[in-house]
């Protein structure tokens, strides 16, 4: 769609006869709504910023009758906009609906994920036509800054829990305001069930595992979450194994808390990444260290699944309204299936449960 392209806008600052010195990063980021020291710094040392029309640097100490030209480029405003999207309904009244979210959509507009979101589509399928802007030019934004001005502007449907875009699955939306604050504070007091099917490298050895460990941005990729050691939020994952292959499990991960990326994570922290997964150790660097008499199985799975497989099973909660117990269960895709049919011994014939 159009639109979507980074604008450059120019602030101009004329610094008046009282002005006291000051560094010229400190007083672009006062002076800029939205801004950040460090982006600041980074336009600075680009030459984006200019003094009297000369590049200048991060810690010149601006004075009076100074002429300071700022460059910056921002994303165009976060909209959201209805599309027509096919949707697998499993279940919808006046106050929610409940989907089984395929693989490779995202849940909302975000850096990178303009349209084509669950939010487009279920926007479409509850009968809005006109775009809404969520937020305006912005120099910097994240995904929780998205779902934050959708909730507050009391803008339907009402995002409470989300899965990444590779992972399929239940999910549960609002449709009201009053149901949407019911759910977030289901999701907020650890009391929805959710249950995930995970394909896992390695065998697991314990039938049972609790994975507990505090979760945060990774150091080395800050798009990408760790097990850390400071500054994360506490995090804990049971595993279930469901069955064992030659150099792969397939089990059950039931979240109690709810993470970004936590049974990514947590997984891998444990050394048995979500097969296929590209951004935590699930594919190639996985594929090295497997046995060379189960490679060629391994091999030929990776070239079937194209996203990390996993997939959000199960999902149980409180009716926000008629307060009755809800409980959806979807089957594993297509996908994921046939990677656990290579993988799989041919003397098990018997279909898990959890793949049923």
């Amino acid at each position: 769609m159009s639109g979507h392209e980074y604008q450059e806008h120019e602030f101009e600052f004329v610094i008046p006869g009282r002005q006291n010195p000051e560094r010229l990063d400190a007083f672009i980021t006062r002076s800029i709504e939205h801004a950040t020291r460090t982006r600041v710094q980074a336009a600075i040392e680009v030459g984006r910023v200019t003094v009297n029309g000369i590049a200048s640097k991060s810690n010149y100490k601006i004075k009076p009758g100074d002429v300071i030209r700022v460059r910056v480029t921002k994303p165009p405003p976060i909209q959201l906009i209805p599309q027509d999207i096919p949707l697998d309904v499993l279940f919808e009244d006046a106050d929610v609906i409940v989907v089984n979210k395929a693989s490779g959509m995202p849940v909302h507009p975000g850096f990178g994920n303009r349209d084509g979101t669950l939010v487009n589509a279920v926007l479409w399928h509850m009968g809005q036509r006109d775009a809404i802007e969520v937020l305006g030019n912005r120099d910097v934004w994240n995904s929780d800054d998205v779902i934050q001005a959708m909730n507050s502007n009391e803008i339907r449907p009402g995002i409470v829990h989300r899965l990444d875009k590779d992972t399929s699955g239940v999910m549960v939306v609002g449709k009201t305001y009053a149901a949407t604050l019911a759910l977030t504070s289901q999701f907020a007091m650890r009391t929805v069930q959710r249950e995930y099917t995970a394909l896992t490298w390695g065998v697991i050895k314990d039938d049972k595992r609790l994975i507990v460990g505090d979760i945060g941005h990774s150091t080395r990729d800050r798009k990408l979450m760790a097990v850390v050691q400071r500054g994360g939020k506490f995090a804990a994952t049971e595993v279930t194994v469901v069955e064992r292959y030659d150099c792969t499990t397939l089990a059950t991960c039931r979240l109690k808390t709810g993470r970004t990326h936590q049974i990514r994570v947590h997984l891998a922290h444990i050394r048995h990444p979500v097969f296929a997964d590209p951004d935590y150790g699930g594919r190639e660097a996985a594929l090295n260290g497997v046995h060379h008499l189960y490679k060629r199985d391994a091999q030929q799975a990776l070239s079937v699944l194209h996203r990390q497989a996993l997939h959000a099973r199960l999902l149980g909660f409180v009716h926000p309204r008629t307060m009755e117990l809800m409980q959806f269960e979807t089957p594993v895709p297509a996908d994921i299936m046939r990677a656990v049919s290579i993988l799989r011994p041919t003397s098990e014939l018997l279909l898990p449960s959890v793949l049923q």
